[in-house]
């Protein structure tokens, strides 16, 4: 935990504190779930702050994208990863036997688990200390690795709307090199289409594709 604490760039007063955001709930009472529900919404509000910011002439569909991106499973599980938040993780057996240290959900939820315990330990400039340190530039977050369909889906999802819709709207090329269209729907209505070499392909550029938009406006 001393070398979690050194990446972090903090240090904990009460150390039982970062032990229980460390707790897999496979360990049964005292887990890190609670603080899990406490950190999601410390970095929703650090997050939006930051944003607000940051970029004065975005409106809300952009800064609610650029949030998105950053406060995403695919973006916590990358920052615990680095942070080494895996292997500290506290878990049964079965649980590690089963990939657990390495899932980007538990990830995900221990480091917002982290970020909670830093924020009833430290106050909420302490959490903001630490997500300056540990949290990528938003500009950084248009990587091609990032889970556009994922992104997208919390994105619309996270003020209780439907998930979107993917449809294979189009196909061409030989069979040995195909190109296929896919268009995502939210609501009924297309957000936008994408070209790629595999159907699943084509749904992650529509779903990027959307995603720009939805920044842009």
């Amino acid at each position: 935990m001393s070398e979690l604490e050194k990446k972090l760039g903090y240090t904990f007063r009460d150390g039982a504190l970062l032990r229980q955001a460390l707790t897999h709930p496979s360990m049964g009472k005292k887990d890190n779930q609670r603080l899990e529900f406490l950190g999601d919404a410390v970095l929703q509000y650090l997050m939006s702050d930051k944003l607000y910011q940051a970029y004065p002439e975005n409106r809300e569909g952009g800064l609610t994208h650029l949030r998105a991106l950053l406060v995403c499973e695919a973006t916590l599980s990358r920052i615990a990863g680095k942070l080494g938040v895996g292997e500290a993780l506290i878990m049964d057996k079965g649980e590690e036997m089963t990939g657990g240290r390495e899932k980007p959900s538990v990830l995900c939820d221990a480091m917002e688990a982290v970020l909670a315990a830093v924020y009833l330990d430290g106050g909420i400039e302490a959490a903001r200390d630490v997500m300056e340190r540990c949290w990528p530039a938003p500009e950084d977050v248009h990587s091609p690795t990032q889970d556009s369909k994922s992104t997208l889906q919390e994105l619309l999802q996270r003020n209780g709307g439907n998930p979107p819709e993917y449809r294979i709207t189009g196909q061409s090329g030989p069979p040995h090199d195909p190109r296929f269209e896919a268009t995502v729907f939210h609501e009924g209505a297309p957000l936008a289409t994408g070209i790629g070499h595999t159907k699943k392909h084509a749904e992650q550029e529509a779903a990027a594709s959307a995603l720009r938009k939805l920044s842009e406006l």
